[in-house]
């Protein structure tokens, strides 16, 4: 499992974002950009686009992203022509999400804001008082937050001398790269590898429509700040729940199944299987068919360590939690599923024509 920041670095990047970020609700007619490159809010001044905010501007206006990226490298006023020019067309109001004075976000006027420092206040205590837990990875990118924890009081082993310890992922976005998720996390001691099963709870970014007086400000209303507190209590539940022993018990026996299962018959074919179902790339493939050999268990249960081993290989943290959750995807398949990869076969060729 990739390491990422320390607990107090997270804690004090939270801070510094918390303190630094500014939200601006706006009609697009009071949205202009410049030169391809900045964003102007009213009277608000001038916000550098980062890139997903400008793939976000992109898919919002239906402008293909091979044209628009095209324009922003080569013509970036033609790119504010056309911008500007559906900006002005659509009138609609959008939540622009700004950070160090840059333009990170650019989201409908629906989106809920369900941001960092409120989810590290909620979970935060709540991780500290349970009994072994310990946070072994977190780290925050542009797009996302992630914190992973286990507990040394919730312990078992899949085969004799192969133990695994309970433990909790919870990750969230503020710029609308996917939902909130707290998700079981089961963590290998003999390799310190991370596997993701499945989500606990998922809450959506979407609400009703942000009302506010100021056209140029966000406010929150008594409703969403109530709604919001639910929904942290719910958040401080299930974080426990996924590391009980209830639960661990059930994905533990999972485990055992599936190094009892089929065996691969061709390892490189069986890789390369996983590779087209779930859009690895050639390097990903390579480092999963190597840890495979290394580790020497072509069960489904080796075969998700060796995807999980693999994670630690990529160098961007967000990737690596991918891989880790693929992990969980592979124990999850059924006996179907599971042969076509165990029973992979190579490609028939096609019949040569012959000539007359």
């Amino acid at each position: 499992m990739k390491a990422g920041r320390t607990l107090q670095e997270l804690a004090g990047e939270i801070r510094r974002q918390s303190e630094t970020k500014r939200d601006f609700l706006a009609d697009t007619r009071e949205l202009t950009l410049l030169d391809g490159s900045e964003l102007h809010i009213g009277s608000q001044g001038e916000f550098a686009l980062r890139p997903l905010a400008h793939d976000q501007i992109a898919d919002h206006l239906e402008i293909p992203r091979r044209y628009y990226d095209r324009l922003r490298s080569g013509h970036p006023s033609l790119l504010d022509a056309n911008v500007n020019g559906l900006m002005r067309a659509t009138s609609t109001r959008r939540l622009v999400r700004t950070l160090d004075g840059q333009a990170r976000a650019y989201l409908s006027d629906r989106y809920r804001r369900l941001d960092n420092e409120e989810l590290a206040e909620a979970v935060l205590p709540v991780l500290g008082d349970i009994p072994g837990l310990e946070v072994v990875s977190c780290e925050i990118t542009e797009s996302r937050l992630y914190l992973k924890a286990t507990t040394a009081r919730v312990v078992g082993e899949v085969k004799k001398g192969d133990q695994v310890q309970a433990g909790v992922l919870i990750s969230n976005s503020e710029v609308g790269q996917g939902s909130l998720l707290v998700q079981p996390l089961v963590y290998r001691l003999v390799c310190l590898n991370g596997m993701i099963a499945g989500d606990s709870v998922r809450r959506y970014h979407v609400g009703r429509q942000i009302d506010c007086d100021d056209a140029l400000g966000v406010y929150r209303d008594e409703t969403l700040i109530a709604d919001d507190r639910a929904f942290w209590f719910k958040v401080r539940d299930v974080v426990r729940a996924a590391v009980s022993e209830v639960r661990f018990s059930a994905l533990l026996q999972q485990l055992r199944l599936s190094s009892e299962g089929p065996r691969l018959e061709r390892p490189q074919l069986g890789v390369e299987e996983l590779g087209r179902r779930f859009q690895l790339s050639e390097g990903e493939r390579d480092s999963i068919l190597r840890h495979l050999i290394e580790g020497g268990d072509l069960s489904q249960y080796g075969v998700l360590n060796a995807v999980t081993r693999a994670s630690q290989d990529v160098p961007d943290y967000t990737r690596a939690t991918e891989l880790e959750a693929l992990g969980g995807t592979v124990l999850a398949m059924d006996g179907p599923q599971w042969r076509t990869v165990a029973e992979a076969r190579p490609p028939i060729p096609a019949p040569k024509e012959v000539s007359r």
